[in-house]
Parts: C-alpha cells; structure tokens; sequence
C-alpha cells in the first residue's frame, strides 16, 4: 500500500481537494455566478464526506432484510398452519422433512424472489439514469431521493405489519423504493463522489473504506435486529429502518458537499444518459486508444467478474436465513443476528487482509485470495448441519469481500476523469442486475433442490467463482506479459 493511501483518508486530502474546487469554482465565478457547487446549509469540519451517508443506509438495509424474511416465513407459516419453527425438538428429528415445512420454504422463497423481482427490475431502468444524471446536476440529489424512496418502502411495510395486510403489498414497498433508485443508486453516488475526491492512486484504499463502511454498518444491524426481534416483535426495529433512512438523507442534505458544478438546463427523462452508459462499453471510453481492443475488452471481462463475484454475493445472502431457520440447524432470531454479523465482520476483515496483503502482491492476486477464501467457505457451507460448522464456514469467507473494492478500482482507472460518473452508473446497473439474478437463480434453485442436498446451490456458487478467478488472473498475466514486453523493446 502507498503512503498516498493512507494520506487519502486524512484531512489534508479532503481539505486540498476542497480547496482545488474552491478556486476552480471562483475563477469561474467570474464569468458566471451560477457554475458552482452547491454549498450544503451546515458544512461538517470531520474528516468525512458520503461515509456517514453509506453506514446509514447500509444499517436501515441491513436490519430490515433479515426481518422481513423471517416475518414473511412466519406469516406463510400461520397461513398453512404451521408452527414447527416454534418447537424445540427442531434440530433433534433425524427423519424425512416435514412437508409442511418445505411447502413454508417454498413459498418464503418464492415470496422473497417475487419481492426482489419487484424492485431491483425496475430499479435496472432508473438506476442508471440517476447516475448519470448526478454528471450533470451533481452527486447530492442522487444520495437524498433515493433515502427518501427507501423510508417510503419502511413506512409501507410498518402499514402490513400493523393492519396484518396481505404480504402482496411488500411489492408495493419495493415499487417505489426502485422508482427512486434503491440502495444501488446511493451505493453509485457515493462511490462517484468518492472518485471526484481523491486521486488514481488513492482510489483503491477509498473505496476499500467504503466498501468496510457496508461491513460495520451490516455487522451493527445484525446484531441489534436479533436481539431485537425477539424482545419487542418486528413493529419497532422498522421503526429504526424509517427513522435511518430518513437521517441518511437528512446529513446528505445538510452536510455533503457538492462535487460537480451543477448544470441548470440538465433533464432527467431523456435517452442521452443510456447514450452515454452504452458509448462507454461501446467505445472503452477516452483512453481506449492507448490500449486499442485489449482495453475494451478488458473493461468488459472486469465488468463480467464483477457481476459474477456480486450475484453469487447477493444470491446466497438471500438465502442464508432460510437455510439457518429450517432443520437441522433451526436457528432462533438471536443466532440468525449472530450469522449475520459473522457475514458482515469479513467486510472489515478484508479491509485489513487487503492492506497487509498489498504489500506484496498486486491488486490481481489480492481478489483471487479473496475469491478462493469464499469458494472454500461455500463449499463447507453446503455441508453445514449443526451450528459450529455453519459459523466455521462464515469464518473461512474473512477476505470474500476482496475481490469487489479491487474490481471497482480497477474498472475506474481504464476510463478517463470525465466518464467516473457515467462509470459508476454502469456499474450501479450492474449491480442491480445482480441482484435481479442472484435473487432469482438461487431462491428458483433452492426450493427445487431440497429434495437431494439442502445446500447445493451453495456448493454451485463456489464452482462459478472460478471463472471470474479465472478471468482476473489471465488479465493479470497478459499485462504483466505486455508490460515486460515493452520493457525490453524500449
């Protein structure tokens, strides 16, 4: 890691590039009163910028989706008149599945797919405008209108919950928390913003605290949400999940300093930000000329490692709570918290992992620890049937996340400064394409596979990770081979 890295998160980082843009902006200010960043009501003097932004959210997000899986699996259960979640002899039967148990799972499956469908395909369409758009009008609307779209979704779920109606209406929730771009859009704002801020050099270690802010939020909500659960029901931890998202935009408003000159006669319904995502890909972007096709090509096979890493990622979070709360392992809402917080510690463990191991080998072999780490925690995922091994398999993923800071950095240093935006819009489609097909190969696939190995789908998610690991290591030879290459022809 260079000292650049760590210099990138100090103060004086963020104080110098405020005051590059200061003077940027009041050279402009001259021909034009208009052409300057928005300044926010109160300007927060922490070393901080969308951080805070991200922790909240990823805290709101973090503790509603475990809950609203176990309140649909206990709502599907009181419709079919199940109640074997309750029993204490759970874990202790050593014969055939109950199949009112698996008609429960099925149907929470199916439930949570059709959820997932509703919001993250119409999120697909907007998510990519919305960043692109923030080029143009800057990157704070982007952080505010989605927060608001997501407290929206809470305040809709607390309405089920309270009025026992039908669990149909969660797709409602999900409806307007994608029209206002989900948890992608602020994901994509924040790491844009992030790259108007800092350097090529530090790119990496800024979006590797970002990617750790995930991490320590998601650890947090776990734990709360369990305990929580159990105490006091599912009414008052939603209450949490409005109250967050609703102080996430707040802070976005009052503290986050703009970082692009906004753009007054900029629309938002128009084909020109999907004409610019699509010129992106289609060209390799500005500096596609020093590295002609290879370029190209390797902005495209970066973008389909990452979207296989994220949708094995996103797909198998999707199912862990099913698989801990049915037989043999039967886990309680404390326990579930407890494995999900095991899942969220590796977010900071691979921070740590990533700084350590950066200083000895290249970005490329850093995500390929970081993958075989999470192949070999599936794998005894796959096989876990009593508590112990399940929480080993947690244990063994500490440098999973690795992989996905490494991508992203390595995708925003093939384009240009101009194209970070529409960049990170891409890679915001991306992921809520993710999304759209982690929820459903792997909620399609684990009812259908119940019958022969509960945790099949897990062991097929760590053979896919092979081929992303695949791909980023060739890439890695061919250009350590080019750049011997040039070496010694110069």
């Amino acid at each position: 890691m260079d000292d650049s890295d760590t210099a990138a998160i100090l103060p004086p980082d963020v104080l110098d590039a405020t005051t590059t843009e200061e003077k940027a902006n009041g050279e402009a200010e001259v021909t034009s009163t208009e052409a300057r960043p928005a300044r926010p009501p109160w300007r927060c003097r922490l070393p901080v910028t969308v951080e805070p932004v991200l922790f909240l959210s990823v805290f709101s997000l973090a503790l509603q989706a475990p809950l609203s899986t176990q309140y649909l699996w206990d709502r599907v259960s009181e419709d079919l008149g199940y109640n074997g979640s309750k029993r204490s002899e759970c874990g202790n039967g050593s014969g055939p599945a109950d199949p009112l148990q698996t008609e429960v799972e099925t149907m929470t499956a199916h439930w949570n797919l059709y959820i997932s469908l509703a919001g993250f395909s119409v999120g697909l369409l907007v998510v990519p405008l919305l960043g692109s758009w923030s080029d143009l009008v800057g990157r704070r609307p982007v952080l505010i209108i989605p927060n608001l779209g997501l407290a929206l979704q809470a305040l809709v779920y607390l309405l089920v919950m309270y009025l026992k109606l039908p669990v149909v209406y969660f797709l409602v929730g999900r409806l307007l928390s994608g029209l206002s771009g989900d948890f992608n859009a602020i994901l994509a704002g924040c790491f844009a913003y992030v790259a108007d801020t800092s350097n090529t050099s530090s790119r990496t270690f800024r979006v590797a605290i970002l990617e750790a802010c995930l991490g320590l939020s998601g650890m947090l909500a776990s734990i709360i949400g369990g305990q929580w659960r159990r105490a006091q029901g599912y009414i008052n931890p939603f209450w949490l999940v409005l109250a967050t998202n609703l102080a996430s935009a707040l802070y976005a408003y009052l503290f986050v300093r703009e970082s692009v000159v906004p753009d007054p006669s900029a629309r938002l319904l128009t084909s020109d930000h999907y004409k610019a995502v699509w010129h992106l890909f289609s060209t390799g972007g500005s500096t596609t000329e020093a590295g002609g096709k290879f370029h190209r090509c390797k902005l495209w096979l970066y973008t389909l490692c990452f979207f296989v890493v994220v949708s094995v990622h996103m797909g198998c979070r999707e199912l862990y709570v099913l698989y801990e709360l049915s037989s043999p392992l039967c886990w309680g809402p404390a326990l579930i918290g407890f494995g999900s917080a095991a899942q969220n510690l590796a977010y900071l463990t691979s921070l740590l992992g990533l700084k350590v191991m950066q200083r000895c080998l290249e970005d490329s072999w850093v995500a390929i620890v970081g993958l075989a780490s999470n192949v070999i925690g599936l794998v005894v995922i796959s096989v876990a049937d009593t508590t112990q091994l399940m929480f080993t398999g947690y244990g063994l993923c500490f440098l999973f996340v690795a992989a996905t800071p490494v991508l992203r950095s390595k995708l925003s240093k093939l384009v240009g400064p101009s194209e970070q935006g529409v960049l990170f819009a891409c890679v915001a489609c991306v992921e809520s394409l993710c999304f759209l097909v982690g929820s459903g190969l792997f909620n399609s696939l684990y009812p259908a596979t119940l019958h022969f190995m509960k945790g099949f789908p897990f062991l097929l998610a760590a053979i896919i990770l092979f081929l992303p690991a695949g791909i980023i290591g060739t890439l890695q030879c061919l250009d350590q081979r080019r750049d011997h290459r040039d070496s010694t022809a110069s």
